[in-house]
């Protein structure tokens, strides 16, 4: 049986979110993001008609655009909203994949053999529409690339189906940076012998593609050709990670505890940013020396960013532990976790913090998990 996939994106999700409760907002540049050192999280279609991209730095962005509406961000409010419209595909179709806070990948195959796809895909997005006020836009074809990028090509607000026989006309004439593996270090390499267009890299050997790019390279003539058997995953698949710690002997030193907690933190932080995760659920637990056992969580929005959870997780700790009793054993749980499309907390992170923790991350990834880190966590590595 031949796949149906479709790919829905809401639009501008952190824009429309402001636009709902805000609609002096509607038709004017608006950009979603920090202070004036920070980056842009997201931006409405006035302000990229200026030049303004996502993870640009504020500064940059309004050079550009000076008379952009800059906002902080209501994290509580996106993640709500966000889990209202993933209620609403659940409620309607059985299987689904949350790619990101705004995108999913819905699995409609054999659907129409009762109900159009195309059809069954625009009543979840007018459903979606209705009940959150949310714009979004979708693609459905044969796979999760062709889908993706087809909904790229539809926004804003659009809806296109593009079938078997229609995939390779449809893909041919884009910019091979539509394929959503390629970045701008794979585009600058291929533009240098000429490759800009999809037709021109689905046409390459194989072989030669591979020499170039390494053990990548097959999957990348894969996309551009169309072909992409990756499954639609339920994004609930991995529902935590999580981390604990048993004292040699039971304690009560509160410094060696929050040393603790700051390590397992980092090293958790880490995975999910490894494993391309953003947790939204922070969770403490302790184990008293009687083997009495407690726990206490917050929601967060989604992020993967060490300093952001671990103030919640050592402010979860202060509430938590109140008895003043030896501890055989604390731990960290994340969980509420998607696969993230942003690798870190844009809202609150400026330019520099992003630039550190992406050098320490290449650090780790060469000499080791334990390599660098914080000096509150080196207790535990």
């Amino acid at each position: 049986m031949e796949k149906t996939i479709a790919h829905l994106d809401l639009d501008t999700f952190f824009v429309s979110c402001e636009r709902l409760q805000n609609s002096k907002l509607n038709g004017i540049p608006v950009i979603i993001g920090g202070g004036d050192r920070g980056v842009v999280a997201s931006c409405s279609y006035e302000a990229r008609y200026f030049g303004v991209r996502s993870a640009m730095p504020i500064r940059m962005a309004l050079k550009l655009c000076p008379e952009a509406k800059v906002i902080k961000g209501d994290h509580e409010q996106y993640s709500k909203l966000s889990n209202e419209v993933t209620e609403i595909i659940q409620e309607k179709v059985p299987l689904v994949e949350k790619a990101s806070i705004d995108e999913f990948y819905l699995d409609l195959t054999g659907m129409d053999r009762f109900f159009g796809c195309y059809q069954w895909t625009t009543e979840v997005a007018e459903s979606i529409k209705k009940n959150t006020g949310l714009p979004i836009s979708f693609a459905v074809s044969a796979n999760k690339t062709v889908a993706k990028i087809g909904t790229g090509e539809a926004k804003p607000l659009g809806r296109i189906e593009i079938p078997n026989q229609e995939i390779k006309p449809f893909l041919n004439p884009l910019s091979i940076k539509k394929i959503p593996m390629v970045g701008n270090v794979t585009f600058q390499l291929l533009s240098r012998i000429g490759i800009r267009h999809i037709k021109t890299l689905a046409e390459m050997p194989v072989d030669v593609l591979q020499q170039m790019i390494g053990k990548n390279g097959a999957e990348l003539w894969k996309k551009a050709n169309g072909i992409d058997d990756s499954p639609v995953v339920p994004y609930s698949e991995r529902k935590s990670l999580s981390a604990e710690h048993t004292f040699a002997q039971d304690s009560i030193d509160l410094e060696n505890m929050r040393s603790i907690i700051s390590g397992m933190v980092e090293q958790l932080a880490f995975q999910l940013r490894q494993e391309k995760w953003l947790t939204s659920v922070v969770t403490i637990k302790i184990r008293y020396a009687n083997f009495d056992t407690e726990t206490k969580q917050c929601r967060i929005s989604y992020t993967s960013a060490d300093h952001t959870l671990l103030k919640y997780a050592l402010e979860l700790f202060k509430k938590l532990y109140t008895r003043r009793m030896r501890l055989r054993l604390i731990g960290v749980c994340f969980s509420g976790l998607v696969h993230g499309s942003h690798q870190m907390d844009l809202f609150e992170d400026t330019e520099e913090l992003m630039n550190l923790y992406q050098s320490m991350d290449r650090m780790k990834n060469r000499f080791g998990k334990t390599a660098v880190g914080r000096a509150s966590g080196l207790l535990i590595q």
